[in-house]
């Protein structure tokens, strides 16, 4: 691999003797990891059932490596939304912020949803989220994600964070940045992040930095926390961007991160970093642990800071359709009347943490329930990922070993002639193993596939 000279110059300077262990990285093995789902199955639980060979992920409680032989995207526990592909250290800062049940949390930068999808499950069906990715293609992306996670308190943005900002001033309990950076945490993952840290270097993203962070500053609540994270080494990125913040945000403190054996303090180059505690932000270096290159700040905002109002958007009273109504009899999970939502003939379950968000970019505010259409009503796929099996009345749910788990993730119809006995007509949640995968409309023999066309199996 060629590394660019100045990026290697400024390695040697900051790594010392330690860059040589640093450059024989480079000979390691690339690592692989997922996280399970805790709002869907515990860790332990996922380790009876899971078909691959899996390692813990010591300081990420339910992380594990997985083999480069196993292909676990190629697995039905995963369209199931068991658990998330995720580079090892790319899993740390969601896993560092202490979001509560209750919590309203915002990811700022948030695609492809990684740290969302933890964010979701810390929260348990509870407070919101909302996460945000101002490119609309990747937030695209980011909005299937959560929605296999079975997420259902969230709303989802394409917008600018300034936009953002000026609605939200003092309003969530966390926040998380994972900020767009150079990447060179990653150059050993992917080679063609090297291209382009040449094109657009460490001051072309800095410049982002310092307005995104101040911004993440302005929407925290008094005693929020929020997580500023890059996958790049770069001081300038990383410890110049918190000194950005300390300096134009008073108000903002560096709080501890759990320490881990593998992970190094943040350098401290003068006194304000002794007097800020910079030495309290972490590094991941892949020499020293078994992930890629990360840097993290948990900050915490001061209780005395002023607080803005936000008047929580009060809903309608909406009229429910009989056919909905009809659907919903056969539902158990807890739904909110107070808080559903009917636009465009499609309903929805908002927040009630959720104030007025009229003019922003949203793909999604709250749970897609489904489409009320002409004399019925088509439950949507967001929702049977919400479910748990138990919460609906009609369930076929075929072993992981059964062919027609496969040929139903496909979008194929399929012969449940087995399951007449066992089941009624009409909507039925398919499941594997227990975990709901999507909906189908059962006739009395087979099973109409209504398996989202975009999220089938390639």
């Amino acid at each position: 691999m060629s590394l660019p000279e100045k990026y290697l110059e400024t390695m040697k300077e900051m790594l010392k003797d330690e860059f040589p262990a640093y450059l024989e990285s480079f000979n390691d093995s690339r690592l692989y990891g997922l996280r399970v789902n805790t709002l869907k199955i515990s860790p332990e639980e996922f380790l009876r059932i899971s078909p691959f060979e899996l390692k813990p992920i010591p300081w990420i409680e339910n992380g594990f490596y997985f083999s480069e032989n196993d292909k676990p995207a190629k697995h039905p526990y995963y369209f199931a939304g068991l658990y998330y592909i995720q580079e090892p250290s790319a899993m740390t800062p969601a896993n560092v912020l202490p979001v509560e049940e209750g919590d309203v949390v915002f990811d700022m930068c948030a695609a492809p949803g990684g740290k969302s999808t933890e964010l979701g499950a810390k929260l348990a069906q509870t407070g919101l989220l909302i996460t945000n990715d101002i490119s609309n293609s990747r937030a695209k992306a980011l909005l299937k994600n959560v929605e296999v996670s079975g997420i259902p308190n969230l709303c989802v943005l394409s917008e600018d964070p300034k936009r953002i900002a000026n609605r939200f001033t003092t309003f969530f309990d966390k926040v998380l940045i994972d900020a767009p950076c150079s990447g060179e945490g990653m150059f050993r993952k992917d080679n063609k992040l090297i291209k382009s840290w040449q094109k657009n270097g460490p001051e072309f993203y800095a410049e982002i930095q310092r307005d995104i962070i101040l911004l993440g500053a302005d929407m925290l609540k008094p005693g929020g926390k929020m997580l500023y994270s890059t996958c790049t080494f770069s001081k300038l990125e990383d410890e110049e961007s918190i000194r950005h913040l300390l300096k134009n945000r008073p108000e903002m403190k560096l709080i501890d991160i759990k320490d881990y054996e593998g992970f190094a303090h943040g350098y401290v180059e003068d006194d304000f970093d002794k007097e800020v505690h910079m030495e309290k932000t972490v590094r991941i270096f892949p020499h020293k642990m078994q992930g890629e290159g990360h840097f993290l700040a948990l900050l915490q905002k001061d209780e005395n800071s002023p607080i803005d109002y936000h008047a929580l958007k009060k809903l309608p009273k909406v009229k429910l359709p009989e056919e909905l109504k009809e659907f919903l009899a056969s539902v158990s999970y807890q739904i909110n009347e107070e808080y559903l939502q009917i636009r465009d003939n499609k309903v929805y379950e908002i927040s009630p943490c959720m104030p007025d968000e009229t003019g922003l970019r949203i793909m999604r505010n709250g749970t897609l329930l489904g489409e009320v259409k002409k004399n019925r009503f088509e439950p949507s796929q967001a929702f049977a990922m919400v479910l748990k099996m138990s919460e609906y009345d009609k369930v076929i749910n075929l072993p992981v070993s059964d062919e027609r788990v496969i040929k139903y993730l496909k979008g194929e119809t399929i012969d449940v002639e087995d399951y007449a006995d066992k089941t009624e007509k009409g909507w039925n949640l398919l499941c594997v193993d227990g975990y709901p995968l999507g909906w189908g409309k059962f006739n009395g023999t087979s099973l109409k596939n209504k398996y989202l066309a975009g999220w089938r199996w390639q």
